[in-house]
């Protein structure tokens, strides 16, 4: 994409309702105009912009400054092709700009001082929901028991959870015993050790049971809905100070978009503060305004957006859909141009197939050969696989050599071996040889497209150079980079 008139920028950024006036670029020492394209002036910052853009490292086809000029005058004139059009006003349009618009500003909404005071108030707010009790590390040995447990299987769990805590009185190694024993596998891996917890993280057995230990001290067997535990207590703290969490939590608004939802409130608090003067919509308006008096990379960045979505839109409906469904147009140019698309080998314009029975080798033949190649595909599926048994399978197309192995050999008559198709045994095919080059547009079509949008896109550039006045100033183009 290049770039797009700050008065059409400005423009843009108007509710849906009206449209804001908006200032031409205005050019100083420091920033000449480098070119005026239908009465608009191109500033040299907008030109280097895009031209740098473009040209940077990496790019395979650099152009010449004298190239580009040429280029990025068939953009201006397309785009004001597009807002003669009016385009830019249609609401697909706004929409799609203002959403890319918004992603570029919404960001700068939020200052490092909203982030931290988010931060302190979910800090604040965890400090409450731990409460006085603080929190606890526990490690615990688990040894299920289902919940429509039998009598028997209570008994059986109830007996390997006493075995374990008898050893444990004895002196066993709870990390070990929890490691080998506990049927938690997330804190068996761990030595039995869990996560820090606060009040109501926790089955209410075990909280009870766990928050009544002192630190090293382990529980006598606990009955909870998951089974029995043999719980160890390893910690207890308050919570530590705002700055031992401060990153964590910043990382925590980051990850899970609370920045989004800080925006949509300070937005909101601005409009409520407005009391109607403002809405969402002009606030960012304002906001990219500003930035991009500060920022020109910003403001040729949004306008370079601002001119793609014109120039697809616009270039859409005057060349690539139109050649694409102008049949008459492709067609006749195919005709004028046929000798363009020869080619130096024969295709075979057909299909190879295979079914189960021989018989319907010469139907399928039958079904197709009075009808128009393009329609060969539907006849075949409506007559042959159009309910749950599929009689045969096929592949169409123009084919040369090496593009399919039955055509090759049936065809082409080239030694090559055809792999059987599971449950259709018998091949065939059929159509014919172009020896020479294809006998209609639709047999390289996509080649035709291509080239009748070429012609389609040569002819619109040549009426837009005639309909719109260009002026370049060479000697301000001299100073391209070069200031």
């Amino acid at each position: 994409m290049t770039d797009m008139r700050k008065f059409a920028f400005l423009a843009l950024f108007a509710t849906l309702s009206s449209m804001c006036a908006a200032a031409l670029p205005q050019s100083s020492a420091d920033d000449p105009v480098v070119m005026t394209v239908n009465g608009l002036p191109v500033l040299r910052s907008e030109f280097e912009y895009s031209y740098n853009k473009n040209n940077s490292e990496g790019v395979i086809d650099k152009k010449t400054i004298d190239e580009y000029v040429e280029l990025f005058i068939n953009y201006k004139l397309k785009v004001a092709a597009a807002l003669d059009e009016k385009l830019d006003t249609l609401t697909s349009f706004k929409n799609e700009f203002a959403t890319y618009r918004d992603q570029q500003i919404r960001p700068a909404m939020v200052t490092d001082d909203d982030l931290l005071a988010e931060a302190h108030s979910i800090y604040e707010n965890t400090v409450r929901q731990i409460g006085p009790d603080g929190l606890i590390q526990a490690a615990h040995i688990l040894i299920r028991v289902p919940q429509q447990a039998s009598a028997d299987e209570l008994a059986n769990a109830k007996v390997r959870i006493d075995s374990i805590y008898t050893a444990l009185k004895a002196g066993a190694d709870f990390s070990e015993l929890a490691t080998r024993l506990s049927q938690d596998p997330g804190s068996a891996r761990n030595g039995g050790l869990l996560p820090w917890a606060q009040r109501g993280q926790l089955v209410k057995e075990f909280e009870t049971a766990a928050y009544a230990l002192k630190d090293g001290e382990m529980s006598p067997v606990v009955e909870s809905p998951f089974g029995y535990h043999i719980i160890l207590m390893k910690g207890h703290k308050m919570m530590e100070p705002f700055e031992f969490h401060k990153e964590n939590i910043l990382k925590f608004i980051e990850q899970r978009g609370i920045r989004e939802r800080i925006i949509d409130q300070k937005l909101d608090s601005l409009v409520r503060q407005s009391e109607g003067a403002q809405t969402r919509d002009g606030i960012l308006v304002a906001k990219a305004e500003e930035l991009s008096a500060k920022d020109a990379d910003l403001k040729y960045l949004i306008q370079e957006y601002h001119d793609g979505l014109l120039l697809y839109e616009v270039s859409n409906r005057t060349v690539w859909e139109k050649a694409a469904q102008d049949e008459a147009g492709l067609a006749q140019y195919f005709k004028k141009h046929k000798k363009d698309y020869a080619w130096n080998e024969p295709r075979f314009k057909g299909m190879s197939y295979h079914v189960k029975e021989q018989a319907d080798v010469k139907a399928v033949k039958d079904c197709v050969k009075k009808l128009p190649f393009a329609q060969w595909a539907d006849a075949l599926r409506k007559s042959f696989n159009n309910d749950s048994i599929i009689r045969i399978r096929v592949e169409k197309g123009l084919f040369k050599q090496g593009d399919n192995a039955l055509v090759d050999r049936e065809v082409f008559k080239k030694d090559t071996t055809v792999t059987a198709l599971k449950d259709y045994p018998i091949d065939a095919v059929y159509g014919k040889v172009l020896k020479k080059g294809p006998e209609d547009y639709t047999d390289v079509r996509g080649l035709v497209t291509a080239d009748y949008q070429d012609m389609l896109e040569r002819q619109w550039v040549a009426e837009l150079r005639r309909k719109y006045t260009v002026n370049v100033n060479q000697d301000v183009l001299r100073t391209v980079n070069n200031h």
